[in-house]
């Protein structure tokens, strides 16, 4: 069985860019016929829906479609909210409470994809998740080590930040995703870019391997080429790291277009498991238990 962490679809796929010669344009995300024809091919039997909000790079959706999907679905698919810590009056005193439980007794389970271009110790990032961790509401996050540029929460090489929320906020799960959140799951040589997907292999652990050990409310998100090239830098590594934080990983595609992409982590998880790198209990975690046990589905 397998349960995607984070899947996106929009009701109305807008477009990413235009090609003047061709006189096309390139839609972005999948709507819900086509992810759910995605997933089929794939074998994904349930997914995570997490809209996106931030206007920092995506033009934001509607959380209630996400919400009106995953409710048509018999199940299939689990609804995400997601809140701009800026939104309700742009204030770091802001009650998002009420919008939390709003969209609770709808069925959402999580928070995510948040992922706005700001520190995580502004005081409105703070505020959010106080709310979130008062909720119960796990939160999915992706991280960035550029400010004032893209998206994606921002936190300096080491992850300190991050450490300090993790440990202010213990009750709060946070769910880390991304390149700049994996590319320090080995430390950092002298160049490498926090923006990027690093292929080199893993000479010392580095701030998430740290973090995971220190806090046991730092999940992971396999999804994306950020968490696959991650585990495929160097195996390995990806061997132990699986092995010691079996518990707190998931499976995820993140897919972006309606085109269905290459199996590249089903696979991969599929060869540690046959392999004999990831016992039956470990792998069933990752691909699905995990996610079960943390959303209570």
């Amino acid at each position: 069985m397998l349960i995607d962490i984070h899947a996106h679809m929009y009701k109305y796929p807008y477009p990413l860019s235009y090609d003047k010669e061709k006189d096309e344009f390139k839609l972005i995300f999948p709507n819900g016929e086509e992810l759910i024809r995605l997933h089929d091919s794939l074998g994904i039997d349930r997914a995570v829906i997490v809209p996106l909000v931030n206007a920092e790079v995506y033009v934001p959706q509607s959380v209630g479609e996400v919400i009106e999907f995953a409710n048509s679905s018999n199940g299939r698919f689990i609804p995400f909210c997601n809140l701009d810590p800026r939104v309700v009056w742009n204030s770091s005193d802001s009650d998002l409470g009420f919008l939390i439980d709003f969209y609770k007794r709808q069925g959402c389970r999580g928070m995510g994809e948040v992922l706005p271009n700001m520190e995580f110790l502004d005081p409105k990032m703070q505020n959010l998740f106080h709310h979130c961790e008062n909720a119960s509401f796990p939160l999915l996050f992706d991280l960035s080590g550029m400010k004032n540029k893209a998206y994606g929460i921002y936190d300096d090489e080491g992850l300190p930040q991050l450490d300090k929320c993790l440990e202010r906020f213990p009750n709060l799960v946070f769910i880390g995703h991304g390149p700049a959140f994996w590319s320090e799951l080995g430390t950092l040589r002298e160049g490498e870019s926090r923006f990027s997907y690093l292929t080199t292999p893993i000479e010392r652990e580095g701030a998430v391997v740290r973090l995971m050990r220190e806090h046991k409310n730092l999940w992971v998100d396999l999804s994306a080429g950020s968490g696959y090239y991650a585990m495929t830098r160097d195996i390995d590594f990806a061997g132990r790291f699986m092995n010691e934080f079996w518990d707190r990983i998931m499976f995820g595609t993140d897919i972006c277009f309606a085109e269905v992409p290459e199996q590249l982590l089903i696979n991969l998880l599929s060869d540690f498991h046959r392999s004999g790198v990831l016992s039956d209990e470990k792998y069933e975690a990752i691909t699905h238990k995990n996610a079960e046990r943390l959303l209570g589905i």
